[in-house]
């Protein structure tokens, strides 16, 4: 099994005449991932990389049978088609764009408490199941198939943490770049929960940064409800309160929540082993699957 996307996946690419769109749509594509069609309004009837184009996502949902979306779309016009792809009523719509707006993000939050479309992201790096599909920008050649189901604010992380997990024949089942904005789709719980449903998933690596308290609600639901065992890492262990490091979410207020040391507390309170490093991670994951 996998989880959110597999080979029998039809993917949209929303912007995908732009060059970001053009590039990463060759290469998913080339990894086997079955895009379908592109969506840019006004550019109906072209191709892309032998892809066809329409002027909406419902037409390739309607033409194309679409139930899964890729967004490359400057930010300006990132929540429009984020509208569009949840009006569609695609499965799962993945976000790559960075710098969308936090209000324009919130009216998304909105509509999608309101539909059944699984949003992930926006400002992450996708989604992939290694040998079957991928969404987004993730490069597949680190990839090998397993079963450590993978979940990450950072795409670069999550490369580092996947390139060490195959250099030790550690395979994955899915990877999630859940994204780095203070406003995200699918967040930790959420993600760790697919996980826990997914028989082909036997140990999930939780990637987490300073900056709100995502990971400390994750703990708290892993303590609360997982059996699948979890390994952790925190990237930003020395960043000052107050500063921004990276992602826009990632800032400590000050008020002893957020910090890189608040996460491992609570993480190695619900039994979850904190590697200092990505191979020190991948030596949890090797206990656990033991």
């Amino acid at each position: 099994m996998s989880v959110l996307v597999d080979e029998d996946s039809r993917v949209v690419v929303q912007g995908i005449t732009g060059g970001e769109g053009r590039f990463h749509t060759e290469q998913m594509l080339a990894y086997g991932t079955n895009v379908v069609a592109g969506a840019v309004p006004g550019k109906g009837g072209k191709q892309v990389a032998g892809v066809p184009v329409y002027d909406t996502v419902s037409g390739a949902v309607r033409e194309e049978d679409a139930d899964a979306s890729v967004v490359f779309v400057p930010p300006a016009f990132a929540a429009d088609a984020l509208f569009e792809a949840l009006d569609a009523g695609v499965d799962v719509v993945v976000a790559i764009t960075e710098g969308i707006p936090a209000q324009d993000t919130s009216r998304v939050y909105r509509m999608l408490e309101e539909t059944d479309t699984r949003l992930v992201g926006p400002n992450c790096p996708g989604v992939i199941t290694p040998g079957e599909a991928k969404l987004g920008i993730l490069p597949g050649n680190i990839f090998e198939s397993g079963s450590v189901g993978l979940i990450s604010r950072s795409g670069t992380l999550t490369y580092q943490i996947v390139d060490s997990l195959t250099s030790r024949g550690l395979g994955q089942s899915t990877a999630i770049g859940i994204g780095g904005d203070p406003i995200i789709g699918t967040d930790f719980t959420d993600a760790l929960g697919l996980f826990e449903d997914d028989p082909a998933t036997d140990a999930v690596v939780l990637c987490g940064e300073i900056g709100g308290e995502d990971e400390e609600a994750a703990a708290a639901y892993i303590d609360e409800h997982l059996e699948t065992p979890v390994a952790g890492f925190i990237a930003g262990r020395t960043a000052p309160p107050g500063k921004r490091m990276g992602h826009a979410g990632a800032i400590v207020s000050g008020s002893g929540t957020g910090t890189a040391q608040s996460k491992i507390d609570a993480l190695e309170s619900a039994g979850v082993p904190v590697g200092d490093t990505p191979e020190e991670v991948v030596d949890h994951v090797a206990d656990l699957l033991d």
